[in-house]
């Protein structure tokens, strides 16, 4: 009988544990389901302010060795996609990015982490830009956490790179999807 209770006890246990440890999650107090103008970008037909929103993430797995950030259009007309903003070697211990981290003048990225080139063919954020008349397109922010501290990639590794070793060292993932068109 005392067995009985006990492992009823520990499997209660572990149940409350696992409901109590919430997923994996990333939340922005600035976008929701619509991009505003400060994340659209400054250049190619558009006028925007070009600032990467504040992004924050709870509940990331306990083995986590580093985060990265990726922000993706899927529904660019290049047949490729459109990717605006990748940041890796987030440091383990960071919960946020706060608003306008992906301007790499500003240097308000976690320290460590690096911003690599986008298909604007620059490092940092690059905003929405959907062309004139298109169905409002996706943007996807997804982080992912991941076995490493450093990816061993540097500033000029493109996405299809940095992709690559965020896949080969993915521990979970949490997105966020947002809409913009014009």
């Amino acid at each position: 009988m005392k067995k009985m209770f006990l492992t009823a006890g520990l499997a209660l246990f572990v149940c409350a544990t696992i409901a109590g440890a919430g997923e994996f999650t990333l939340k922005s107090d600035q976008i929701g389901g619509q991009l505003t103008i400060d994340q659209v970008y400054s250049g190619f037909g558009c006028s925007g302010k070009n600032i990467s929103p504040q992004l924050k993430w709870v509940n990331a797995p306990k083995n986590t060795k580093s985060f990265a950030l990726t922000v993706y259009d899927p529904d660019a007309p290049t047949g490729s996609g459109w990717w605006h903003w990748v940041i890796f070697n987030i440091p383990a211990n960071a919960t946020e990015l706060v608003t306008d981290a992906g301007n790499v003048q500003k240097n308000l990225a976690p320290k460590g982490s690096v911003q690599s080139v986008t298909d604007y063919g620059k490092t940092g954020f690059g905003g929405a830009c959907p062309p004139q008349g298109d169905k409002p397109h996706r943007y996807t922010f997804t982080l992912f956490a991941l076995d490493v501290p450093k990816l061993g990639l540097d500033e000029k590794a493109n996405a299809a790179l940095v992709g690559f070793m965020l896949n080969a060292h993915v521990i979970a993932k949490a997105s966020l999807i947002s809409y913009y068109g014009r």
